[in-house]
């Protein structure tokens, strides 16, 4: 949530097996890619985004996550 936006942009990032990166790392490679206003300032590593039994993200374990 952001109080200005409503929301704040965030970045749930799975790396590929044996790579490493820092939140610096990251962030520099997505401000090189996209508008300054759509680039995420909240970018964190996880080692599996949850998904459905279809394969969709399940969005909502996510945004419980950061909320609860």
């Amino acid at each position: 949530p952001d109080e200005i936006k409503g929301e704040e942009i965030k970045a749930y990032v799975v790396l590929k097996p044996g790579k490493s990166a820092t939140f610096d790392e990251l962030q520099n490679w997505i401000k090189e890619r996209i508008a300054n206003y759509k680039y995420p300032r909240f970018i964190e590593i996880v080692e599996a985004l949850p998904m459905s039994a279809t394969g969709k993200i399940l969005k909502k374990v996510l945004r419980a996550k950061d909320h609860g």
